[in-house]
């Protein structure tokens, strides 16, 4: 998730689901965005990235330039239930992972869903700087305080974390400034939209993969035993040269946004 600075909003921005625009699902797949390539590595999401754009358009959002017709932002969102036995309304260890397995979960047994989480909000590398992810992350909101639900939960991936691997989560993401906003640009932008830090998510992501996928991936030689520092990653990647792979757990950070009076649905510009 990105394009956290704090600048002039962008105008001539139109924002839709999928479900509205279908058309615009093969632009949604090419925007360039600023993923680390070893991030875009993870099964869960090359297993439901597809379903999420097939059946639930209507919670996956694009933002496009009025003036080109080009998406310049990309939101993806799952509704699931929280609120059941087992879940007990707390928030899982194992972060955006175990929120989009529980989302297709409930899907396939006919589970009603009462709340929305957030899973994925980037920006065209371009048009970063815009206020654009604060916008999608409003659009998602509207959306869902329209559609009933009375929170988006979201597991977010502090954009300021790669200067810092080696800061355990927990320490990082209370860290705040002299005016009590979160130090994390990308938190800041959650909080001022309403959200309230809930927790850490140790293992919200699991990517492992061979030494020479890992070299592929990164660039780096993956040959010595321990940490690797790897640029985008907010933890140090685990390798295991003897044993011929490396293994890289992200912690992400919870976020709650309670939900106000619901809108009228629709697009939001």
């Amino acid at each position: 998730m990105d394009d956290t600075t704090e600048p002039a909003r962008a105008t001539g921005i139109r924002i839709t689901t999928l479900a509205e625009r279908p058309e615009l699902a093969d632009a949604l797949w090419d925007m360039k965005d600023s993923w680390p390539e070893f991030a875009t590595q993870d099964s869960i999401a090359w297993m439901l990235y597809p379903r999420m754009m097939a059946e639930l358009a209507d919670h996956v959002f694009a933002a496009t330039d009025e003036a080109t017709g080009e998406v310049v932002a990309k939101a993806f969102s799952v509704p699931f239930a929280l609120h059941v036995a087992g879940r007990d309304g707390r928030l899982p260890a194992q972060g955006w992972e175990q929120v989009l397995m529980w989302a297709f979960s409930d899907l396939r047994r006919g589970v009603e869903p009462d709340t929305v989480s957030a899973i994925e909000i980037s920006v065209r590398p371009d048009r970063q700087g815009e206020g654009l992810s604060g916008r999608m992350l409003a659009a998602m909101r509207e959306t869902a305080s329209a559609r009933g639900f009375t929170e988006v939960v979201a597991p977010v991936r502090p954009s300021g974390k790669p200067a810092e691997p080696d800061t355990p989560m927990h320490e990082y993401a209370y860290r705040t400034r002299e005016d009590g906003l979160p130090y994390d640009p990308w938190l800041r932008v959650h909080v001022r939209a309403g959200g309230v830090i809930d927790s850490v998510a140790p293992l919200s992501m699991t990517i492992g993969g061979s030494l020479a996928q890992w070299r592929a991936w990164t660039g780096l030689p993956f040959d010595e035993a321990g940490p690797v520092r790897v640029p985008g990653a907010l933890s140090p990647v685990h390798c295991e040269p003897e044993r011929g792979y490396a293994v890289y757990v992200e912690p992400n950070v919870w976020v709650r946004h309670a939900l106000g009076p619901a809108s009228p649905p629709g697009a939001v510009s």
